[in-house]
């Protein structure tokens, strides 16, 4: 119960009733110290005083006598003194000091005749035994009286050096007391005000120490509101709340990044459902029409020709609908990460030339060259591709070889379906160095800034001859080409430029969509530029393994065995780094 009412109180309130504990208890132990510390000094310097004045006392007896002999008053002397023989039996009090209002107060000695225990020359301390006067005594007088007595019992000796006499000389404590007891106030009230001081200082630190603490409360409420873009304000991460707000806001940065991914790749299967349901709707109509005019004509005179006609497009409704199915479950596959082994070691020059090769066979009045990727830096402008015509360099990757087969045909049967039989191709094939990792660069979009990002990264590796080796497909054609608009979108599944003239090609839009996973799927990147002059580029990119810098022959070094980065590589690594950031 009591646990459950603590942890409903706030935060700011269980330090501040923390630290107002905490000063009560210190300034309660530091006041005892004092009180007990100034106690003990007093004692000790009263036991001083008695004992280096007992033997003064003792020795002016009569003199005190005489001098206080017809006095009353009060101030008289402060020392109470009592003789007794070597028996302990009392023979005289000399000294008693009397109060204000004839007020006596003396200490209560051991009876007469005994010594009660008491070692000579030790001081003790004893209650006090008050007699009152026969006028009204004030309170602070009667206080005085009942105040403790510290007594001494002293040895009295004569000329001869004789045990005569025992002394017992006293002194009140009653101003010791009055010191401690006021010093205790004092402690008190300054106890009470630091308390009262510090609780509001406490508060006003506490609450100044909580603000960003209310912050970053204020910033989730608004993202558990919906509003995944807040985020915390940034603060010295050498703090607690400063490494909170940046762990903070680097787990709503990934939050937002997967809700996003979250709500992007849920609207793309909304949308990837209804685009199959429409697709698959399109050659099951046909089939259901063509099956119910087959049995409505099946009666009618040349009903044999209809038939036929009718089989023809129900198998050619059937054949695309299985091409679809086909695809689809092809993507499935590949979303899943199964159906591919990029484990095997394969060469990519075959399959490339061989991909020319059909597409030259498919349209033979089409030019078709193959040549090689390089990188151009020249011209003093952006790095970008350049294509020489020649043999295919040849290259050797892991990779599945049929998916990469299933890229460029597909690649190659787009152009086939939709551009002119006699517009050129280049189909070039190279092997550049990137300084940039395979997993960064699988997850850079198909786009063209990617891809500028991508040529920098090659500059800066082909300059340093650091990072990765790839390889570097890019086939060029010179057909009416894909608006700015869609280039990026050639790769959704189902999306067409001009979904009629797909339709009539026998295009299922899923072609492109496949090529994208299996080059994802490899860690590599792909893209669709436009060709200068008209038409479209897709360039492929795929990891062929890391390669290790090595120092041109002659080239002086940096002092730590690696060459000097040229300005414009220096240049390029930082571009390439502010794309990557």
């Amino acid at each position: 119960m009591l646990r459950r009412r603590w942890d409903a109180i706030s935060l700011s309130t269980k330090l501040v009733a923390s630290l107002l504990v905490l000063l009560t208890i210190g300034i309660a132990g530091i006041s005892f110290a004092i009180r007990q510390l100034v106690s003990n000094y007093l004692l000790e310097k009263v036991d001083t005083q008695i004992v280096q004045q007992a033997q003064l006392v003792v020795n002016n007896i009569d003199l005190i006598n005489e001098s206080f002999r017809d006095q009353t008053s009060a101030g008289m002397t402060d020392y109470y003194l009592q003789i007794r023989d070597t028996q302990a039996h009392i023979l005289s009090t000399p000294l008693k000091p009397v109060l204000s209002g004839g007020v006596v107060s003396e200490p209560i000695l051991p009876a007469d005749g005994s010594m009660g225990g008491i070692t000579f020359g030790e001081p003790f301390t004893t209650e006090a035994r008050v007699f009152l006067g026969d006028s009204t005594t004030s309170r602070a007088t009667l206080s005085a009286a009942r105040s403790p007595w510290r007594v001494v019992a002293m040895k009295v000796l004569n000329e001869d050096g004789e045990f005569t006499n025992i002394a017992f000389i006293g002194l009140s404590l009653n101003d010791q007391l009055d010191t401690v007891s006021m010093l205790t106030r004092y402690c008190i009230m300054a106890g009470a005000a630091i308390i009262l001081l510090g609780g509001v200082i406490g508060m006003l630190v506490v609450q100044g120490m909580l603000a960003p603490l209310k912050r970053i409360e204020k910033t989730a409420a608004k993202i558990a509101a919906g509003d995944l873009r807040q985020r915390i304000p940034a603060m010295p991460e050498n703090t607690e709340i400063g490494s909170l707000s940046a762990s903070l806001n680097s787990m709503l940065a990934r939050i937002e990044q997967s809700f996003r991914e979250q709500q992007e790749t849920t609207d793309k299967m909304k949308q990837f459902v209804s685009d199959a349901s429409h697709e698959l709707r399109t050659p099951l109509a046909a089939i259901h029409g063509y099956a119910e005019l087959y049995k409505m004509q099946r009666d009618m005179p040349g009903a044999l020709e209809r038939a036929d006609e009718s089989i023809a497009h129900i198998e050619a409704s059937s054949s695309r609908m299985t091409v679809l199915v086909e695809d689809l479950l092809s993507l499935a596959r590949l979303d899943e990460g199964r159906g591919i082994d990029i484990t095997q070691q394969m060469h990519l020059t075959p399959i490339v030339s061989d991909a020319a090769d059909d597409l030259h066979a498919l349209d033979p009045e089409r030019g078709v060259s193959c040549g090689t990727v390089t990188l151009d830096t020249s011209g003093g402008g952006p790095a970008r591709l350049a294509y020489a015509e020649g043999p295919l360099p040849s290259i050797t990757l892991n990779g599945d070889a049929s998916r990469l087969r299933q890229v460029v045909t597909n690649i190659v049967g787009n152009i086939h379906r939709y551009t002119p039989e006699d517009s050129p191709v280049e189909v070039g094939l190279g092997t550049l160095t990137a300084s940039i990792g395979p997993e960064s660069l699988a997850r850079m979009p198909a786009t063209e800034q990617s891809f500028r990002h991508f040529l920098e990264a090659v500059e800066v590796g082909q300059s340093m001859q650091i990072g990765m080796n790839y390889a570097v497909i890019q086939i060029v054609d010179h057909g009416p080409g894909v608006p700015d608009d869609s280039r990026a979108r050639i790769f959704e599944r189902f999306y067409t430029a001009d979904p009629s003239r797909a339709r009539q090609k026998g295009g299922t839009g899923l072609g492109m969509a496949i090529v994208l996973s299996v080059v994802k799927a490899h860690r590599g990147f792909i893209c669709a530029s436009q060709t200068p002059g008209g038409g479209l580029t897709i360039t492929v990119v795929l990891p062929i393994g890391p390669v290790e810098p090595q120092p041109r022959p002659g080239a002086q070094t940096d002092g730590s065995g690696r060459a000097p980065k040229p300005a414009k590589a220096a240049k390029a690594e930082k571009r390439s780094r502010r794309a990557k950031g």
